[in-house]
């Protein structure tokens, strides 16, 4: 096996947890690099569901080392909680690791998320309220804690000095929120020390190095989706990392010397969850069949995801900045009883008729923009069961084509179910 990024090629929620937790079966490390417990992850496998936010999907296989990475920001009651859950189901923990540089999201990060979400009367984001674009603020001003911070007394206190008294004046001045005393924050933080000390792997860097130099398969886990990146995606309606495959070097400790391939999971129709321009969203009857067909409700907030036909123009866009050496589709059997299928090719002005081939930037302008669309026929039957590509039915095999050629990428993986084994792996 080569070593792979595993990406959403959408908004999020593509399946991302079930690709990587199949291509994990073959990989030695495998490394979450950026996000925080704002992702939702779900797998199922042996009968069973699990839920994953922080900790990497292939944590399921025994004999694996799962490497929360320096990209992520790590909440750690949630963090805690997640672990918990995993012991009761006699999950194997001994491979988790989780690197010293990731930043720490402290009780104020959730506070401020909270309070700026729900007091946005315009622009509002739709954030998870975990807390994840605070912390990620805080550690781009350099005023952020990591976990390495929590096993120096002398270098937190230091740390503090200066945090909490800017801290601490925006939060009373700014946003009408508790102050932290110094004493409170150290005792919070002499609990986070007790909750990551069997993790935090201070010998990353030759771990790192020693898979490398034996030639281990890594795989590189990713949260969100491309057009969720802060910097590609559909700004400001957007998460506050880098969810393209780039950001798997960033947020690993690797360069971009140790990927091989890129895979971009993508449904085979499009879900948001949160607020942010959507131009194929139905809000119709069909959209509601979509919605049910394919349980589509937040794991990590339980919110009904909006969903829309499949978008060749973001995905074409995401193929680009992403990095993408192929896809995997996900969910086309939630298409087992439709008649037809439609697929979005180009995006019409409706101000003046002008025709877009390629994702505009612009998000202010999507408004304006309605989707123009091909129709594919159905294929009538239940492919859950298949295994074999050339097994499907052929309008199926017809529609994966169509997207490919539009897509001008191979689709890889193409998933017929929530089950591990209900996958098939085209040559």
């Amino acid at each position: 096996m080569a070593n792979k990024v595993v990406i959403g090629a959408q908004w999020g929620d593509e399946g991302k947890a079930k690709i990587t937790d199949l291509l994990a079966q073959d990989a030695d490390l495998i490394i979450r690099y950026q996000g925080g417990c704002n992702a939702g992850h779900t797998v199922v496998a042996h009968g069973k569901t699990f839920k994953f936010h922080l900790i990497p999907s292939g944590i399921l296989y025994k004999g694996k080392t799962c490497l929360i990475g320096n990209g992520t920001v790590v909440l750690p009651e949630y963090f805690e909680q997640e672990i918990e859950g995993l012991k009761k189901e006699n999950i194997d923990l001994s491979g988790l690791k989780v690197s010293p540089l990731a930043t720490i999201t402290m009780p104020w990060h959730t506070e401020v998320d909270g309070y700026s979400e729900d007091n946005a009367k315009k622009g509002k984001i739709g954030t998870t309220k975990k807390g994840i674009g605070p912390t990620y603020t805080d550690k781009m001003a350099r005023i952020a804690l990591k976990i390495e911070d929590l096993y120096s007394k002398e270098a937190l206190e230091e740390k503090l000095d200066v945090i909490l008294p800017l801290k601490n004046k925006q939060l009373k001045e700014v946003y009408g929120l508790k102050t932290y005393s110094k004493e409170e924050v150290l005792a919070l933080c002499e609990k986070y020390a007790k909750i990551f000390e069997p993790y935090v792997c201070f010998e990353w860097q030759e771990m790192l190095h020693k898979f490398k130099k034996e030639g281990k398969k890594i795989l590189f886990e990713g949260a969100q989706g491309v057009m969720l990146d802060v910097d590609y995606g559909t700004y400001p309606f957007v998460t506050s990392s880098n969810p393209v495959g780039g950001g798997a070097c960033t947020g690993s400790g690797y360069g971009p010397k140790m990927i091989d391939e890129i895979i971009g999971v993508a449904k085979a129709y499009v879900t948001r969850v949160g607020e942010g321009p959507f131009v194929t969203e139905l809000t119709d009857n069909i959209g509601d069949t979509i919605r049910e067909v394919g349980h589509e409700f937040g794991v990590t907030t339980g919110r009904p995801r909006r969903c829309g036909w499949f978008d060749a123009v973001t995905m074409r866009y995401a193929c680009l900045v992403g990095g993408l050496t192929s896809v995997a589709l996900t969910k086309i059997d939630v298409f087992d009883s439709f008649d037809e299928i439609k697929v979005c090719t180009a995006y019409k002005d409706k101000r003046n008729g002008k025709i877009y081939n390629s994702y505009p930037t612009d998000v202010y302008i999507h408004k304006y923009l309605e989707p123009i669309y091909e129709t594919h026929k159905g294929w009538g039957v239940n492919i859950s069961g298949i295994r074999k590509y050339e097994e499907l039915p052929l309008n199926a095999r017809k529609y994966l084509e169509r997207l490919e050629e539009l897509l001008d990428t191979p689709i890889s993986i193409v998933s017929v179910g929530p089950d591990r084994e209900q996958t098939i792996f085209k040559s």
